[in-house]
């Protein structure tokens, strides 16, 4: 399968998004955690920072194509927990981001699982 050059920005670019997003998760664990402490789990602000580490983890193994194929297929599984966890009490409480929140949750999941089945097409970064 050739892999063409915009396909495989894209899915650096998706990687990097990951790498930010987890990042930000970390530094700024504080201002995340009042969408956490809502939920009737435990854990608080170990959810913030596992969800950073995650993300951060995701976007490294799509990078270096290290488990690339799990990797993404994880993320798409905590993403639609994300929506069901956090996502859907905001809908039903009448927070009006709430549905962009599903919808842009639901793109997640779709560009994890279709990078999950591309990425082991190439083999090393450079290699289209």
């Amino acid at each position: 399968m050739r892999i063409h050059i915009p396909t495989f920005v894209a899915v650096v670019l998706f990687a990097i998004v990951l790498l930010f997003l987890g990042i930000v998760h970390l530094v700024n664990a504080e201002v995340i955690l009042p969408l956490v402490t809502r939920l009737p789990i435990p854990g608080g602000i170990f959810w913030v920072y596992f969800t950073g580490i995650a993300l951060i983890l995701a976007g490294f193994s799509i990078i270096l194509n290290i488990w690339a194929k799990p990797a993404c297929y994880l993320l798409a599984l905590m993403v639609f927990i994300i929506i069901l966890t956090v996502h859907m009490p905001s809908l039903v409480g009448g927070n009006l981001n709430a549905p962009i929140n599903i919808i842009r949750d639901f793109g997640f999941i779709a560009a994890a699982i279709i990078i999950g089945n591309i990425r082991t097409h190439i083999r090393q970064l450079g290699q289209l």
